[in-house]
């Protein structure tokens, strides 16, 4: 089933993200814990994609041993450094298995890498790929607090236009901790006239060493309850854990309350967590 159809529904929609093993060594293990997953019924799941495609295989496996569960998969697919005729083969691949849902994404740009000699750029350049190839339901990320690389925010929403018009179908918001940041976000796609669905990103911030990965990452604001919470388990695991996951469900609550339809949980291949 392709995520556009899934997100007609009426009913409010939860799905959850996995990440594949870096090696097979690893496979059986990151398996089983997708397998428990899937047994809580999401509206989908997606399968995200090694840095540079180093678990293309990977990706590939799990999305289609998905389909076999009974769960629709959605395949994280990135371009940086790859040839177009590397995604085409990749494409291929991904339709010999059944997947009919593709995540399309730049990917970071390696430090030192030269962007002049990148066959993508942007991931509306794959999207654009993906489409002329044919059969796949085309999702794309948006960032309500901003792409790193965008000089403002009207900058931002421009490049989910021209993703828009290169074919993405529905976009995926990165995480936040603030909801009324996403409801700010959501009225600046409506001024500019985009109107694919958005999937809410929710990520359940389990450990504090987690926060400081966010936060070098991708600088995301975090409210005084969210810094008051860490301030008091930050030190006690078991605590955080606990606390995190109710932090995440109260904003999921509170984001179905105000009609956001779809909700996506960056369960990071935790069983327990889901």
């Amino acid at each position: 089933m392709k995520i556009t159809d899934i997100l007609r529904s009426e009913k409010p929609g939860l799905s959850f993200e996995v990440f594949p093993p870096k090696t097979s060594a690893l496979f059986d293990e990151v398996w089983e814990a997708t397998k428990q997953i899937a047994r809580l019924h999401p509206s989908y799941m997606s399968v995200t994609y090694g840095a540079g495609g180093s678990t293309a295989q990977y990706t590939a496996e799990i999305a289609s041993g998905l389909k076999e569960e009974g769960v629709t998969p959605l395949a994280h697919l990135t371009c940086v450094g790859a040839t177009k005729e590397r995604i085409r083969e990749l494409l291929r691949d991904l339709r010999a298995r059944g997947i009919e849902n593709i995540l399309a994404l730049r990917g970071d740009i390696p430090a030192g890498y030269d962007r002049e000699t990148l066959a993508f750029h942007y991931a509306s350049e794959l999207m654009e790929e993906i489409r002329a190839f044919g059969g796949f339901c085309i999702g794309g990320a948006c960032y309500p607090e901003n792409h790193p690389e965008s000089v403002n925010s009207t900058a931002d929403i421009e490049s989910l236009r021209i993703k828009v018009e290169a074919g993405c179908e529905f976009l995926t918001t990165q995480m936040f901790f603030d909801n009324n940041i996403l409801y700010n976000f959501m009225y600046r796609l409506y001024r500019a006239g985009i109107d694919v669905p958005v999937i809410a990103g929710v990520m359940p911030v389990t450990s504090k060493s987690q926060i400081r990965r966010i936060c070098s990452i991708s600088g995301n604001t975090l409210p005084q309850p969210f810094l008051r919470l860490v301030d008091r388990y930050g030190d006690n695991p078991a605590a955080m854990k606990q606390a995190g996951i109710a932090f995440a469900t109260e904003q999921i609550i509170d984001l179905y309350a105000n009609g956001i339809q779809a909700l996506h949980v960056y369960s990071m291949k935790h069983p327990d967590v889901a």
